[in-house]
Parts: structure tokens; sequence; C-alpha cells
């Protein structure tokens, strides 16, 4: 019976057995068996939806696969991580992939636009608020803190808070406890922290616009994200991978693939994601052409911003993003990377007045 144990037999019944308690042993062991069976089942559909809700990472550029072989070894810890890059560069695709390929996966993914956060509702959206606790409070509502817990807090476009917000984050994240607006009832709350700008965050604490502190709450580990043009192996396969959502099967001429190549993408990946989007829904036949992927005119509007003075470029780019976001300030902020605060400031040097 020892050496079946040692071998895998998972009990025993002694001779001479007693019919009730062998039959007893067979009912135990057959459910015991199936149960086995059942887990292993889930084990491997959990494993295929995990793979599956995994956002996929083009990785063919050498630059894309360090980035690649630094998030799979930093997903399975808890470490605060900060994405840097670029707009467009895929910040956020890359806060998911870290939560997806991490112990927490079963939990929250939670994202939050920092940078864009007035600072009337900061605290009530990171950290919650009681009923009453102002005018429109008429009810409890928890925070992002509150519902990340156990799960990712991904905060976008960290570089662009306010000092006074910074401080009050820095206070949560280094005692992991908050108090919502309005009351006196200290919550814990267990995040991951993924943080993600396109500042160049050292140069904000050497000017006094980031918390040094904070700095080092962020970035234990730092996650650089390569513009598009220096991974150039990457861009027919993610164009590929745009086509694919398209509604009908289409195809890229070798002209268009060469055109592709050999662009800027000064918007990086989502220029890229929306240019083949609109190319799309413009082709005639079941293949893109050239023609279709408006190039030309992104190119000559590019030259024109070379024959500006470093002012006229910034109010033109100002002018453009308000005009794309309906003339509110916060979401144009947002695009450039600036809080709203300081898009008012600029737009009062330039003479811009808000819509």
């Amino acid at each position: 019976a020892v050496e079946a144990m040692r071998l895998g037999a998972r009990d025993y019944v002694e001779k001479p057995w007693q019919n009730a308690r062998l039959l007893t042993t067979l009912e135990t062991q057959l459910a015991l068996g199936h149960a086995l069976e059942e887990g292993r089942r889930l084990r491997a559909e959990r494993q295929h939806r995990e793979a599956s809700e995994r956002p996929a990472m083009v990785a063919e550029s050498r630059a894309m696969q360090e980035v690649l072989d630094l998030l799979q070894r930093v997903a399975p810890s808890d470490a605060n991580v900060l994405v840097t890059g670029e707009h467009g560069t895929g910040k956020e695709v890359v806060a998911r992939y870290l939560h997806a390929a991490s112990t927490r996966h079963d939990e929250p993914f939670v994202v939050v636009h920092a940078g864009a956060l007035a600072d009337g509702v900061f605290e009530s959206e990171l950290f919650g608020h009681v009923r009453g606790a102002f005018t429109d409070a008429k009810a409890d509502k928890p925070g992002c803190f509150a519902l990340a817990h156990g799960g990712t807090l991904f905060l976008d476009e960290i570089g662009t808070m306010p000092l006074s917000q910074q401080a009050k984050l820095l206070r949560v994240l280094q005692s992991g406890e908050l108090t919502p607006v309005g009351s006196t009832k200290v919550q814990r709350v267990d995040v991951r922290v993924v943080a993600a700008t396109n500042v160049d965050v050292a140069s904000a604490v050497e000017r006094g616009d980031f918390r040094e502190d904070l700095l080092y709450r962020l970035n234990t580990i730092e996650v650089r994200l390569p513009p598009l043009r220096d991974r150039r192996a990457d861009i027919a396969p993610l164009a590929e991978r745009f086509l694919a959502r398209a509604p009908r099967p289409l195809r890229f001429s070798p002209d268009a693939l060469e055109a592709l190549a050999a662009h800027a993408w000064p918007g990086n990946v989502r220029e890229l994601e929306h240019t083949i989007e609109r190319a799309a829904l413009l082709a005639r036949g079941d293949c893109i052409e050239v023609e279709d992927l408006s190039l030309t005119s992104r190119r000559r509007n590019a030259e024109r911003l070379d024959d500006m003075t470093l002012l006229e470029a910034e109010a033109h780019l100002i002018r453009r993003a308000l005009e794309r976001h309906g003339g509110q300030v916060v979401a144009a902020a947002k695009a450039l990377g600036l809080s709203r605060s300081a898009l008012y400031r600029r737009m009062s040097q330039h003479g811009i007045k808000a819509p």
C-alpha cells in the first residue's frame, strides 16, 4: 500500500474489506477524480482567456523586442511602473499588458486621466466622497483607488499634474491609506500603480514642476516606449492588424506599404491607426492605394510648420487642438500634454480666446 501511494494511488482499502467501506472509498475517489478533471478544465479555460485578453504586442523591431522582454520580466511583480514616450506610442496598451500578465489579472484595471483633473474634482475622483460632502454629492461614491483595489490603477499623463495634486497622491502611495472627501474613516487600499507621461519628468523635477519623491514612488521600473519612426519593422504588422478590423476584406498595395514605411509618423501608432481606419473607408476596391492614405497633405502641413517660428508653431498647434476637440479646453490640453491651467496661460500669451 505504501509503494502504491508513492506511485500515485490516492487511497487504499485493507483486506478483508467491508463492502460499505469499499463503496464509500470508491465514491469518494470518483468524485475527487471528477473534481480534479474539472479543475484542470477550468485552469485551461482561464489560461486561454488570459492569453486572448492580454493585449498583443507587435515587436518585430529590436527596439520593441527589448521593451517586450522588460515587460515580461516586470509584469509578475507588484512594482510600480512608469511608462514614458511620445503621444500615441501605446502607453495604455503597455499598462493593460502589464495588468493582464500580472498576478492581479482577475482584479480591476482602472484608468484615470490624471493630468486632466481639475483641483475641485481631483480628490473626489481618486479618493471618493461620502453623501453630503459637497452640494452635488447626493450619494456615496467610491474613488478610482477603491475601484482598483486588488488590481491595477493606470494614471495617464501624470507629468502634467499640478504640485498640489502631486502631494495628495504621494500621501496615499506612501501610506496605502486614503480618506474619502467628507469622511473621517480611513480606508486601506491595495493597488499596483502604472503611470504614464510624455513629459521629461527628470527635467520637470529640476524645474520644480514635479516632486522628486513622487517620481521615486512611481518609477520603480521605467519603461521607455520608442516612437514609431524608430521601430519601422513594426509599421507593416501594425497596419495589417488595424486593417483586419475593417468591416470588409481589404489589402494594401505594395506602393501603399512602401509609403507607410517611409512616413515620419509624428503621431506614432495612434496616427497610423487613424490613417488605416480612414483609408479603409475611402478605398474604392478591395486594395488600399497610396492616395487612400492621404499622407501627402500631411507632409505639406509639416513643411509649412518648418517655416514658422517656435511661437507661431505653438499657437498653430493650440488652435488645431481646440478645433479638433470642439473647443473643449480640457480635452485639448490632454492632447497637447498640458494641464488645463497651463493651456489657458499659453492661450492668453498668444491671444487665443476660449470658444
